[in-house]
């Protein structure tokens, strides 16, 4: 598991600056794709399609997943839209023609969020609940190798002090046991990339 600075998400030509430039950059991190050339960044998206989303991500994780989920049920965190975080603007509304016609590859519900808009080197996936807007930037980046690699930037807005003492809350959780696995899901994702549409027989790693 690597954690990358801000900067290897800002320097990169991504459509997604023009876009949320009023978001924070909460985390990036590398994800390793062996092997992976220019174009295959489609690849790595039907691989997460297959394999990518929490149902896959093991018991803890899950377990954490059912915890918030019900505690959002409880709280009414999870409301859809307005009634979750009034006044927030869903980044569609934001998208330029271009990218508002541009095809998903993503499959909305394999992950708890929303794809919203994909190209041959990146894609915005966003959450919006009563503590945060959040977006998951993924992005294919060559590396001196002359292959690519992975990598997923977290850009947030906190709803409020809500919001932010949320955030506070979950992020040892996300440290030490949301993104270590899924690090090792995703990087196994791809390694199996073959196997996607075979069923799981043909997924074991």
């Amino acid at each position: 598991m690597t954690k990358l600075p801000a900067t290897a998400h800002t320097e990169q030509p991504w459509r997604i600056h023009e876009i949320v430039p009023d978001f924070r950059i909460e985390d990036v991190w590398r994800y390793r794709t062996p092997g992976a050339g220019p174009d295959d960044f489609p690849v790595m998206l039907d691989a997460l399609n297959s394999r990518g989303g929490p149902d896959e991500a093991g018991p803890l994780v899950r377990f954490l997943f059912a915890i918030r989920w019900k505690l959002g049920a409880l709280l009414g965190w999870d409301k859809d839209g307005e009634a979750a975080a009034p006044g927030v603007r869903p980044l569609k509304d934001r998208l330029p023609a271009d990218l508002q016609a541009a095809p998903v590859r993503l499959e909305e519900g394999n992950t708890p969020l929303e794809p919203v808009y994909e190209l041959p080197n990146e894609c915005a996936l966003e959450l919006i609940n009563k503590t945060v807007h959040g977006i998951c930037h993924l992005g294919w980046v060559p590396i001196d190798n002359g292959e690519y690699e992975l990598r997923m930037a977290v850009l947030v807005k906190p709803n409020g002090r809500l919001g932010s003492l949320y955030m506070a809350a979950i992020a040892p959780f996300r440290y030490l046991i949301v993104y270590p696995a899924l690090t090792r899901q995703w990087e196994r994702a791809w390694r199996n990339r073959a196997n996607v549409g075979r069923g799981a027989a043909g997924a074991s790693s």
